[in-house]
C-alpha cells in the first residue's frame, strides 16, 4: 500500500482535546489557531509520507499532467511567484480529490544574465551563486504547501540537464534546422544579442536591463522556425486564450500575393538592371505603383544612391537603425523618408518611377522593398502627400468616377470593385484580374505567386559565458563541425576570467578554446557562443519525466503516456517567445522521432500580473518586490494563498496591496472555531446561542444542507474555471451561515456535520494545512482511522437538497439591515411584504412612517424597505 494512501494521523500532545464531541457553555474556550505551528509540521509529515509523490507508471488512475512556468533562481521568490503557484497547487489538489494521477513538477530556468551580472560584480562564479539562491528559493517553495514533484526536479545548469540541450542542437544541424549566417543583430552592451522580441520601446532598450540596443554585424546561429510557419497557425486541438493566439498568429504574420521584379533604370552615375524584388498583396494595384521604397536595411541603398545624395542618405539610415519596428510601423508618427536619386521601372506599364528609402519599410519583412500605391494603402498616401508624388486610382467600385479626386487611400474591398487607369485589365473585376496580373508577369519572367511571413527564423545565440555551449568546432579546413554525440555534454570552464559587462570569457580560455577537429584532427577552435535561455524553456517538461535518463533527452514511453501537458499556468508576455519556441520544438522534436505530439500543452491559462503598490513590475532594483515570506511568518502560508486567490480574477492581477488580508484571516479563525467547537458561543456572537427568531429548528437543519450542497455546486464550477476569488467568497458565506449557528441546537446535528465536511473538503485544495489539521482533529475525535483530506474524493452535489422548502429574507429600511424572518420558498411579493411590515423590529425602525417604496432585490433574496 502507498503510504498516501494510509496516511492516518493522531492528535499532538500540545493540542487540546476538543473537537465535534466537546461541549462549552459561555464562551468559547478552543485553543487559538496558530499556523506557525501547524503548518511546518504537517509539511514534515505530507514529505515523510511521499503524500504527493507521483508513480509515472501508475495506470490505474487516469492522468493529468499540470505544469507550471518554472522560477528563475534570483535570489528571493516575490509575492508574484505565490500568485502563480499557490492556485497551480489548488489545481494540482482538486485532480487528486478526483481520482487523478498528478504530476506537478518543479525546477529552475538557472541559465540567464541576472546570474552572469553577479559573478562579474561579485567576482565569483555564476554556478556557486546560482545553486545558492535555488538552495534558498527550494525552501520558499515548500513553505507555500505546494505538492510539488520534487523528485523529478530539473535544472536547467546542470550538464545532466544542457547536454541534451547540445544533443538536440546537433541534431537540429544535422537536418538543417540550425545553421550560421552573418547578419545585423541587435546589440545590447550589457546582454549581448538579443532577439528580436526583446528590444522594447520606441528609443530601443533592452528588455532586461533597459540599456541602449544597438546594430552589429555578427556570425550568428539561427533555427529554422519559419520551416513550420504554416503550422504554427494552426491552433486546432488546443484550448488556449485569444489573445495569446493572436499575438503568435500576428507575429507569424502570413500574408499571400505575388512576388514582382522590379528592375532600376539606367542614370549617370549606374548601368541599371539591378532587380528590386517586392512582396504585395495586391498585384491588381500594380499599375498604381507610383514610386518605390528601400528598407534602410536593404543592401543596393549604397549601390543606388546617387553622389550627391549619398550624405543625406547616410545620415538618413544611421538615424532609422536607433529605432524600434513598433516605432517604424506606428500610423502615428509622420512618415519620413529621403530620395536616393535613383528610379525603377513599372513592369506591367514600364513606367520610370522614383526610389527613396525610408524606415516605414523594414528589411526584415518581405523583401525589404515595396512598390508605393499611394492611392490604396494610407502608409503610401501620406509619404506621397509629403513629397508631392502622383497618386492614380486603379480600383474602384464599378459605379464611382475613376477621375475624383481622393481626399484619402481607398483601402476598401468591395465585391464589384473595377480595375481603372490599368491598360489592358481596365473594366476587369479586381478579383479575376487579380490572378490575370500575376500570370500576365510570370510569362514574362517578372512575377510569380508568393507567400510571406512576418516571422523571422529564432537567433539562438548568446555572446556570453553563462548559458549551454553551442557544440559546434570550427576548422579552416572542414568548416563549421558539430562534436560528436559521445563527446557531449560540452562543458563549461570551471574557472571563468570576466572583465566587465557584455564580457564573454570563452573568448580568452585557450583550455576551452583550442581542440582537435573532429574531422581531420588538425588544429581548430571551438565555438563561444552559448545558446538563448529561451531554448532550455522549449522542452524542460518533457526532461520532468525522466530527469535522471542518461542515455537519451527524453523517455519514450513516458512521453507518450504522459505528454501533451494538460494544463499549463503561466504569464502572457511570453506569447511570441516561450509559448512560441515551444510549440516550433515540439514539432520539430515530433520530426525528428523524439515524440508523438505536435502541441506541447492541450490547455494553457494566463494569469494576470502582480505589479509593485507603485502600479511597475515587481524588481528588486525599483524597490517594489512583496516578500512573501513575511506575509507567512506574520498570517501564515493558508492566509497568504487564500488572499490571493481572493484578490480578484486570477487573469487579471493588479497592484500589490495588503489591504484585506487581515480579513482572509479572520475567516480561517473562524473556521477553525466552527469545526473544534460547534456548541460554544462567544460574547457579542448575534443568535447568544438561539435561532434567529421565527426560524424552527427543521428550517435551519433545511437551510444548512442546502446551502452546503449550493456551495458545492458553485465551487466546484469556479474550480474548473479558475474562479479563485468567487470560490473564496463562497465559502466565506458558507462559514457565515455556520457560524450563525454555531452554539444553538442544531450545532452538531447530522446536517451541520454535513456541512462542516464539505467546509473543510471544499477549502482544501486552497488552504491544505488548516484543512488538514481540522480533519484529522475530528476524525480523532471520533474515533476512526482515516486517510489525509487530501486524498480524500471530491464529493457530490445532491441535487435534491439544493431546493428549499423554506428561505431567509434579510430586511433593510433605507438600506441598513434591520431584522431577518424565514417564509416559504414559494411566497409572493405580497405576502412577503405583510409578513415583512408587521415584523416588531421593522416597525420599530419605521417609527410610524409609511413606507414610500418597497424594493424586493435579488429576485426576493433581500426586501429594502424606503421611506422618507
Amino acid at each position: 500500500m502507498h503510504p498516501k494512501d494510509a496516511l492516518t494521523v493522531t492528535t499532538t500532545g500540545d493540542t487540546a482535546t476538543t473537537g465535534e464531541g466537546a461541549a462549552h457553555e459561555g464562551r468559547s474556550r478552543v485553543e487559538r489557531y496558530d499556523p506557525a505551528a501547524i503548518e511546518p509540521r504537517w509539511q514534515a509529515r505530507w514529505d515523510e509520507l511521499g503524500l504527493y509523490d507521483t508513480d509515472l507508471h501508475d495506470e490505474s488512475k487516469p492522468k493529468f499532467y499540470l505544469l507550471t512556468m518554472y522560477p528563475y533562481p534570483s535570489g528571493d521568490l516575490h509575492i508574484g511567484h505565490w500568485y502563480i503557484k499557490t492556485p497551480t497547487d489548488a489545481i494540482a489538489r482538486y485532480r487528486r480529490m478526483h481520482g487523478f494521477n498528478v504530476f506537478l513538477p518543479i525546477g529552475f530556468d538557472a541559465f540567464g544574465l541576472p546570474a552572469e551580472n553577479a559573478a562579474i560584480k561579485n567576482r565569483i562564479n555564476p554556478r556557486e551563486w546560482t545553486m545558492a539562491n535555488i538552495e534558498h528559493e527550494r525552501k520558499q517553495l515548500r513553505s507555500m504547501g505546494a505538492t510539488f514533484a520534487w523528485a523529478s526536479e530539473v535544472v536547467t545548469c546542470d550538464p545532466a540537464f544542457y547536454r541534451w540541450n547540445q544533443w538536440l542542437f546537433v541534431q537540429f544541424l544535422k537536418r538543417g534546422l540550425a545553421y550560421r549566417s552573418v547578419s545585423a543583430v541587435d546589440w545590447c552592451p550589457n546582454d549581448g544579442t538579443l532577439a528580436r522580441e526583446q528590444v522594447e520601446g520606441t528609443d530601443r532598450r533592452c528588455w532586461r536591463c533597459g540599456a541602449k540596443v544597438e546594430k552589429r554585424e555578427l556570425p550568428q546561429w539561427y533555427l529554422r522556425i519559419t520551416d513550420y510557419a504554416d503550422e504554427l497557425l494552426d491552433f486546432g486541438g488546443i484550448d488556449w486564450p485569444d489573445p495569446v493566439r493572436i499575438m503568435q498568429t500576428n507575429w507569424i504574420g502570413r500574408s499571400s500575393g505575388a512576388e514582382v521584379v522590379f528592375d532600376t533604370a539606367p542614370s549617370s552615375h549606374n548601368a541599371g538592371g539591378e532587380e528590386l524584388r517586392v512582396f504585395t498583396s495586391r498585384p491588381d494595384t500594380l499599375f498604381g505603383a507610383t514610386f518605390m521604397v528601400l528598407a534602410p536595411e536593404h543592401p543596393l541603398v549604397g549601390t543606388l544612391t546617387a553622389p550627391e545624395r549619398r550624405a543625406e542618405v547616410e545620415a538618413y539610415v544611421a538615424q532609422a537603425a536607433t529605432r524600434t519596428e513598433i516605432d517604424r510601423l506606428s500610423t502615428e508618427r509622420e512618415k519620413t523618408g529621403v530620395a536616393i536619386g535613383a528610379e525603377a521601372i513599372n513592369p506591367v506599364n514600364g513606367e520610370r518611377i522614383p526610389i527613396f528609402v525610408a524606415d516605414y519599410v523594414l528589411g526584415t519583412y518581405g523583401t525589404g522593398a515595396i512598390m508605393a500605391v499611394p492611392a490604396h494603402d494610407e502608409r503610401d498616401f501620406e509619404f506621397a502627400r509629403r513629397f508631392d508624388l502622383p497618386v492614380v486610382k486603379v480600383v474602384m467600385p464599378r459605379h464611382e468616377d475613376p477621375d475624383a479626386e481622393l481626399a484619402s487611400a481607398f483601402v476598401e474591398h468591395t465585391t464589384d470593385e473595377v480595375m481603372v487607369n490599368s491598360g489592358r485589365f481596365t473594366g476587369r473585376p479586381a478579383a479575376e484580374a487579380w490572378h490575370e496580373i500575376v500570370a500576365w508577369l510570370a510569362e514574362r519572367g517578372k512575377g510569380r505567386q508568393a507567400v510571406t511571413y512576418r516571422l523571422r527564423d529564432w537567433l539562438v545565440s548568446r555572446q556570453r559565458y553563462w548559458g549551454t555551449p553551442i557544440p559546434v568546432i570550427h576548422c579552416e579546413q572542414c568548416g563549421a563541425v558539430p562534436v560528436a554525440e559521445d563527446r557531449l555534454p560540452v562543458l563549461l570552464p570551471e574557472t571563468v576570467d570576466y572583465r566587465g559587462s557584455g564580457d564573454n570569457p570563452l573568448n580568452r580560455d585557450e583550455a576551452f578554446l583550442n581542440v582537435a577537429c573532429p574531422s581531420c584532427g588538425g588544429p581548430a577552435r571551438r565555438e563561444t557562443d552559448t545558446m538563448d535561455t529561451f531554448f532550455d524553456s522549449s522542452w524542460y517538461w518533457f526532461r520532468y519525466l525522466s530527469p535522471a535518463k542518461a542515455d537519451g533527452p527524453v523517455d519514450p514511453a513516458m512521453v507518450r503516456t504522459w505528454t501533451p501537458v494538460d494544463q499549463y499556468t503561466g504569464g502572457a508576455e511570453h506569447a511570441v517567445m516561450h509559448l512560441l519556441y515551444s510549440r516550433f520544438f515540439t514539432k520539430a522534436m515530433r520530426d525528428l522521432g523524439l515524440v508523438h505530439e505536435s502541441e506541447p500543452f492541450r490547455r494553457l491559462f494566463n494569469q494576470g500580473q502582480i505589479l509593485g503598490a507603485d502600479g511597475e513590475r515587481m524588481s528588486k532594483s525599483r524597490g517594489n518586490v512583496q516578500d512573501p515570506d513575511e506575509l507567512v511568518a506574520r498570517h501564515g502560508a493558508d492566509t497568504v494563498r487564500l488572499f490571493l486567490m481572493f484578490m480578484g480574477p486570477w487573469d487579471q492581477g493588479g497592484p500589490w496591496s495588503p489591504t484585506g488580508i487581515g480579513g482572509v484571516s479572520k475567516f480561517l479563525h473562524r473556521v477553525w472555531t466552527i469545526v473544534l467547537d460547534p456548541r460554544g458561543h462567544d460574547r457579542g456572537d448575534a443568535t447568544g446561542g438561539e435561532l434567529p427568531a421565527g426560524e424552527t429548528e427543521a428550517d435551519a437543519r433545511s437551510r444548512m444542507r442546502s446551502t452546503a450542497h449550493r456551495t458545492l455546486r458553485d465551487v466546484t464550477e469556479d474550480y474548473e474555471q479558475f474562479r479563485w476569488n468567487t470560490m473564496v467568497a463562497k465559502l466565506m458565506e458558507l462559514s457565515n451561515l455556520l457560524s450563525r449557528y454555531r452554539g444553538t441546537s442544531v450545532a452538531g446535528l447530522p446536517e451541520w456535520d454535513e456541512a462542516v465536511r464539505l467546509l473543510l473538503l471544499m477549502l482544501a485544495p486552497a488552504a491544505p494545512h488548516i484543512t488538514e489539521e481540522l480533519w484529522s482533529r475530528r476524525v480523532a475525535a471520533a474515533g476512526l482511522p482515516w486517510a489525509s483530506v487530501h486524498v480524500q474524493r471530491w464529493p457530490k452535489v445532491d441535487e435534491a437538497a439544493i431546493v428549499e422548502s423554506t428561505r431567509e429574507v434579510p430586511i433593510q429600511v433605507n438600506g441598513k439591515l434591520r431584522d431577518r424572518v424565514t417564509v416559504a420558498a414559494g411566497i409572493s411579493d405580497l405576502e412577503l411584504e405583510q409578513i415583512v411590515l408587521s415584523r416588531d423590529k421593522v416597525l420599530a425602525a419605521l417609527g410610524g412612517r409609511e413606507p414610500h417604496r418597497i424594493i424586493h432585490a435579488g429576485g426576493g433574496k433581500l426586501v429594502n424597505i424606503v421611506v422618507r
